[in-house]
């Protein structure tokens, strides 16, 4: 039978077939259909909110087309969503008709309608703190259906308590933050009424970045600033998801307003793509000293962009050691496997080597697929050209050495 609904879906796949329930449709039939329907070609009712490649669920009440992963967030706020499988679940005229009416691009339209350009919009690949508040903020909260809505992370300013983990003792502690758009700086202090700050931080050295799985805390945030031109992070959590995802926000505000003081011409887009990053790579990796003889001793790695770091432990407050990866077109590159009659003791034997121009350096894997995620992480790297800042970075690195 033809779906009833087809004239709701002008462009849709012809013919939809449906099945029918007792009293209700069952969605099965749109679903099957739109499984082998490429994604770019959809009509604008279905463009997805995180863009999974097969959503099994929508809701109901929202009136779009959701991932499995997000289904559980939604179902946790059934005030507001009530979620519905494509296949299992019966779904009566006037869902449909809603759902006809609504799509993901139509609901986009009012939730999303005045999105800060530097709010964080994440999608189904970040952890389930960002995606929560992400939802919350738009369908509970209600926080981008207005213009010029005073938020707490648009004001400028920031003031609160954040679990810090000590340096050395490596205990969670309460420590008061302060962010200053007016100052340009993160501060932060021993005490609640302490007047100078154990540090404070220029906002344009500052990244953050959630990092739940290693700090241990579904509300974990990375923070990394430079020193001395060399790495020192911070690991901070809060027991509500909104405070940490407000601060994370803050800080993109704060990092944003101060960018277009200092490059009045660069667009919006622009400072956007300059804002708090992700890390490209992390993980365990082995590695051998500049004499290619020592042992290989096993070390957690994260790759910054251009920056490679290592740490005895992950949540070292800095690394034993940095190494800057440049471009292809100066003599950088990845190659797999190590070099014939490479010696030293070492337990993995997935080897990679990065080549500078100036020595090599040697890492094995622990796996094969640790070894091919690595060397797509630096070719990643290596393939694109250098700024004139990280010309002056890598002359940095020299340097020192």
């Amino acid at each position: 039978m033809l779906f009833p609904h087809r004239h709701l879906y002008p462009g849709l796949i012809n013919p939809l077939r449906w099945n029918h329930g007792h009293k209700a449709l069952c969605f099965s039939g749109l679903c099957s259909e739109l499984r082998h329907f490429p994604w770019g070609n959809l009509p604008l009712l279905l463009i997805p909110l995180f863009i999974p490649s097969d959503p099994d669920w929508a809701s109901s009440t929202l009136g779009v087309f959701i991932c499995l992963s997000c289904s559980g967030i939604h179902r946790n706020i059934p005030s507001i969503s009530k979620v519905k499988s494509l296949k299992m679940d019966h779904w009566d005229d006037a869902q449909v008709q809603f759902l006809a009416k609504h799509g993901n691009a139509v609901t986009k339209a009012t939730y999303e309608a005045h999105i800060p350009i530097y709010y964080y919009q994440p999608t189904y690949n970040d952890c389930q703190v960002l995606r929560e508040q992400w939802i919350r903020a738009k369908y509970e909260r209600k926080e981008f259906t207005e213009p010029g809505k005073q938020l707490p992370y648009t004001d400028g300013v920031k003031e609160g308590i954040l679990w810090k983990r000590g340096r050395d003792n490596g205990q969670f502690l309460p420590r008061k933050f302060l962010l200053s758009e007016r100052e340009g700086c993160l501060k932060y202090f021993t005490k609640q009424d302490s007047k100078e700050p154990k540090i404070s931080v220029k906002i344009d050295v500052i990244n953050a970045t959630f990092q739940p799985a290693k700090i241990g805390n579904p509300n974990g945030l990375q923070i990394t600033y430079l020193k001395d031109n060399k790495t020192r992070n911070i690991f901070v959590y809060h027991k509500s998801g909104k405070e940490v995802v407000d601060w994370f926000n803050a800080i993109r505000s704060v990092q944003f307003h101060y960018l277009k003081v200092a490059f009045p011409i660069a667009s919006d887009n622009e400072i956007k793509s300059r804002l708090t990053r992700n890390f490209l790579k992390e993980g365990y990796m082995e590695k051998t000293g500049p004499k290619q003889r020592e042992a290989f001793k096993k070390r957690w790695f994260t790759l910054d962009h251009r920056r490679l770091m290592y740490f005895k432990d992950p949540l070292d407050a800095f690394a034993k050691g940095e190494v800057f990866v440049g471009s292809s077109e100066n003599g950088y590159s990845v190659q797999k496997g190590l070099p014939a009659g490479t010696q030293g003791n070492f337990s993995w034997h997935y080897g990679l080597t990065i080549v500078t121009p100036d020595r090599e350096y040697l890492f094995t894997c622990e796996t094969e697929a640790d070894q091919l995620g690595w060397i797509a992480a630096f070719t990643s790297v290596i393939n694109q050209a250098m700024t004139p800042q990280e010309y002056a970075i890598e002359a940095y690195f020299k340097f020192k050495s």
